[in-house]
């Protein structure tokens, strides 16, 4: 399971059961809570009621005082209310009075007078001067169906209880609000929950991705390309840091190591050939010939600037290779780029009775680093320059198509034998001149290559039609 979705499912999981158990808690607590609240409304109630009553209990018209006129036309009303969305047109109290002895004396219904409720606990306790109150079902009979509240406070006379005044309401008066509100906590935590989710997704998303970053770098870095450290906040973007410092500590370290080992392989033939150019000529006792000498002498020459050229390019190409991106893009002239390339090499041509020929009518413009893209467009030059016989012409062009700007190297020399055509971009691999001079260090193209890459493009040497070798930078126009 990827490390999004277990982050999504562990925090959902939390949330999820503290939402349910919060929303258990609330709707436990609903019920009692609205007849906690009741109740204390009805000893309110029933307090003030008993205070009224006392008189007409006292004097023996209860039946039909004042008290019984008041409650009489009481349950008449019509109030009309609109309590919270719920309509209420009557009162909903019931109350009855019973004498010291617990008889019913008076019934608002008209249902129980003459009953005796001494053994209700409401009256019960009332009588012996304790809180009574009770809950039991409307219908005695049916033990079923919606229960009643009753609460109950003494009548007094000077001091001494003469009755009970019990008002009692049905808990089905109160059943829509309890409802009500917990059905409201339970949509509250469904909306808690798939915010929760939502917020969830969003939070493993952006883990997910922030790893899947870090990872495609991580990958790309195996893989041996260039990449840069993803951007990325907080602690990942301190462990793209930390993995690139790695990535540059172990990269050049292995650079180093690579380099030394090339470089020792390719430096034994020019040192050879010194050595024993230079052992012959101290030969003191050998007859040599001044054409002998001088041609041992050339020969330390040309290896000695073979040497010192492969260490010039070998610093060049492993200024590119280390870079992962170019540090400054600026706008190139296509024209002037390549006429500035031509000119460098203007000299070595003309030396080598060939022409350059450029061209590049309306080839816009490019970006990227000019320094370097001359010198990649200078060394395919120069190699065409070596491989093309005097009195040819080397052509310099740049095209423009579907957003890409390919400069091309033509030559009319022998072009690439089918052997080296997958080998030409390695570094030190290099063919043989025509003229039969020596060979080059092997690390122009490897330079074009890695310049081309820098700037998003890429870098094929071939055959091309009509003859001869077929060089071509593609890179991104502007």
């Amino acid at each position: 399971m990827r490390i999004g979705l277990r982050v999504l499912f562990g925090y959902f999981l939390i949330v999820a059961l503290a939402a349910v158990l919060l929303a258990q808690v609330f709707v436990e607590q609903i019920k009692p809570g609205v007849r906690q609240a009741m109740e204390d409304t009805l000893i309110d109630t029933a307090n003030l009621l008993a205070e009224l009553a006392a008189d007409d209990l006292k004097a023996g018209r209860i039946a039909d005082g004042t008290f019984a006129a008041a409650m009489r036309a009481n349950q008449q009303r019509d109030i009309r209310a609109d309590v919270y969305g719920f309509g209420k047109l009557r009162t909903s109290y019931r109350v009855t009075i019973t004498d010291a002895q617990g008889i019913v004396v008076f019934d608002s219904a008209g249902r129980d007078v003459g009953r005796d409720n001494s053994r209700w606990r409401d009256v019960y306790l009332t009588l012996r001067g304790q809180y009574g109150a009770r809950s039991s079902p409307e219908d005695e009979s049916n033990p079923e169906s919606d229960s009643v509240m009753h609460v109950a406070a003494p009548v007094l006379d000077e001091g001494c209880i003469i009755g009970v005044l019990t008002v009692s309401k049905p808990n089905r008066i109160v059943a829509p609000f309890i409802e009500r509100s917990q059905k409201k906590v339970m949509d509250a935590g469904i909306a808690l929950l798939l915010v929760a989710l939502i917020t969830g997704v969003i939070v493993a998303w952006w883990i997910s991705s922030q790893l899947s970053r870090l990872r495609r770098y991580a990958d790309a870095v195996t893989r041996g390309e260039r990449a840069s450290v993803p951007r990325a906040h907080g602690e990942f973007g301190n462990l793209g840091q930390a993995l690139a410092t790695m990535r540059e500590k172990l990269e050049g370290k292995q650079y180093v190591e690579e380099y030394v080992h090339a470089l020792t392989h390719e430096l034994k033939s020019p040192l050879a050939a010194i050595r024993g150019s230079a052992e012959l000529l101290q030969d003191v006792g050998s007859r040599m010939s001044n054409a002998e000498r001088e041609s041992f002498v050339c020969t330390i020459a040309e290896q000695g600037e073979r040497l010192a050229q492969m260490v010039d390019k070998l610093l060049a190409l492993a200024a590119v290779e280390h870079r992962q991106q170019l540090d400054t893009m600026q706008h190139i002239d296509v024209q002037t780029l390549l006429h500035d390339a031509a000119a460098t090499l203007a000299a070595r041509a003309a030396a080598a009775q060939v022409e350059i020929r450029i061209e590049a009518n309306d080839s816009g413009q490019l970006q990227g680093d000019a320094f370097l893209l001359r010198q990649a467009i200078t060394n395919l030059l120069d190699n065409a320059i070596s491989f093309s016989p005097a009195g040819s012409t080397v052509v310099l062009s740049a095209v423009q198509t579907r957003g890409l700007l390919h400069i091309r190297v033509q030559d009319n020399g022998p072009g690439i034998p089918d052997y080296a055509l997958g080998r030409v971009f390695e570094r030190f691999y290099s063919l043989p001149r025509p003229d039969g001079s020596s060979r080059s260090s092997g690390l122009g193209l490897p330079f074009v290559a890695e310049v081309a890459a820098l700037h998003g493009g890429s870098a094929t040497l071939g055959n091309g039609d009509n003859g001869g070798a077929l060089a071509e930078l593609r890179l991104p126009s502007r």
